[in-house]
């Protein structure tokens, strides 16, 4: 009963997450908000008259993908020409800045040799997951280093000056403009090409987040009174304040104090991936030790944390044979009915975070309709994540309760194509003609970039 939450208490979710989104984008509040609202300095979506070939770098892991993209005014297309994979070594993710850097630096400089592209130089969209205070479009500062990486000399440093600078200690080859780009404003870019009413981009997969397009006049910690940016909620923060303490479960709190980051990230631990297999597996054991699952019996596997995985969830509501292999995988003995109330549990579950995503998004959509003064939103959402993608029914349930709780919004659902490769590149291109000039001269040397502002207002 506690994971199943009424249409009423998702409407009242929504009205402090709304709070929370002013509270973020203040210029006084900012600092002390769950929800931070951050400014990405990309003012404008595609408007289909963007062309031309770019550079993706996206790094967020062990590995690093360099993409060479072309964009195909004409087909409306963002075509992937040809990527690379290279895998930066254990002992570089712990060394100096300056050697990932290089490393970086020579492993794009091979693959544009091998596209034969040395002599060109191309605008780079740089997706950088890593938390990162952004200054403008070209200047990111790195706050901290997580997943595993610890290079000295980065932290506190400009990430955007550090590549240019290890390009040109070779000398060898040059790069054109950087954008430096969210993997979630990526999502939502790679779809807006394709269908230009996508204002809004949302993952939901190992973790949770979402942008969207704001009035510039209501970001108060940006110059300028024209116009839109796009706004990075980060809210996966959503609750770290204790706003959503009438919610939490006992379980989610075990959740919590067993995660590698207890009473951060509060949203994100109710949502996505990374934590709803195990939420799963304590009810379960719950359940067990109340004697209402598997004759009252447990098994190692279901009381080893970490070992009930997110994509059983959407295994098991996928089919009831799939649940009875898992069960025995688990080293469980089951029988037809515990096969039943373990898709039950999953089916909870997930629905709950469905719903509470709904929630979030219901907030953003009617947002950008208030702001603009509508009666009637009609918006796309490029989405992304295993999540949203891999589980059978979490769409649909999401997209239903969207319905219920933004009435006067008609929202299209989009799946991204590669976010942070193909909608880093797209991001470059938009940034070409709007973002690097300053608002006074924007469409000034662009008549597309022009004409897109009027029909966008």
């Amino acid at each position: 009963r506690p994971f199943r939450l009424s249409l009423e208490k998702l409407k009242e979710v929504s009205v402090r997450l709304k709070k929370d989104l002013i509270r973020g984008l203040g210029k006084h509040s900012h600092h002390r908000a769950a929800v931070k609202m951050l400014p990405t300095f990309v003012r404008a979506t595609p408007d289909g008259t963007e062309k031309g070939d770019y550079l993706a770098l996206d790094l967020g892991g062990t590995n690093f993908r360099v993409l060479y993209v072309r964009v195909v005014e004409e087909q409306q297309k963002v075509v992937k020409m040809d990527s690379k994979i290279c895998s930066i070594p254990q002992e570089m993710m712990l060394g100096t800045g300056e050697q990932l850097f290089d490393h970086i630096a020579q492993c794009l400089g091979e693959f544009l040799e091998s596209q034969d592209l040395k002599g060109q130089t191309l605008p780079l969209g740089f997706t950088f997951s890593f938390p990162c205070e952004q200054k403008e479009i070209d200047k990111s500062i790195l706050i901290r280093w997580t997943k595993g990486f610890s290079c000295s000399g980065v932290e506190g440093q400009d990430v955007v000056k550090l590549l240019k600078e290890a390009i040109h200690r070779r000398g060898d080859y040059d790069i054109g403009s950087v954008a430096m780009v969210n993997d979630t404003v990526g999502t939502m870019m790679s779809c807006g090409y394709r269908d230009q009413s996508c204002e809004i981009g949302m993952i939901i997969g190992t973790g949770t987040n979402a942008c969207y397009m704001e009035e510039i006049k209501n970001v108060k910690r940006v110059e300028g009174e024209d116009g839109r940016m796009c706004i990075n909620t980060e809210w996966g923060g959503f609750g770290d304040d204790g706003s959503l303490k009438d919610i939490l479960t006992e379980f989610d709190e075990v959740v919590d104090q067993t995660s590698i980051n207890p009473g951060v990230h509060t949203f994100e631990k109710m949502i996505s991936g990374m934590y709803l297999g195990e939420i799963v597996r304590l009810l379960l054991v719950k359940m067990a030790e109340d004697k209402l699952l598997f004759k009252g019996e447990t098994s190692e596997a279901l009381l080893t944390p970490g070992q009930f995985e997110t994509k059983y969830i959407s295994e098991i509501e996928d089919g009831l044979e799939n649940a009875q292999k898992i069960l025995t995988a688990l080293g469980l003995n089951w029988d037809p009915v515990d096969a039943c109330v373990v898709r039950l549990v999953c089916d909870t579950i997930s629905s709950r975070s469905a719903r509470l995503c709904a929630a979030a998004l219901a907030t953003i959509s009617n947002r950008i309709r208030v702001n603009r003064g509508l009666d009637h939103l009609k918006t796309t959402v490029g989405v992304d994540g295993t999540v949203y993608r891999k589980h059978p029914n979490f769409s649909e349930e999401l997209q239903a309760a969207v319905r219920l709780l933004a009435p006067k919004c008609d929202i299209t659902f989009l799946v991204s194509e590669d976010g942070s490769g193909k909608g880093a590149a797209m991001v470059t291109a938009v940034a070409q003609t709007t973002c690097i000039l300053p608002p006074s001269q924007q469409g000034a040397t662009n008549p597309a970039a022009k004409k897109k502002k009027s029909v966008r207002t």
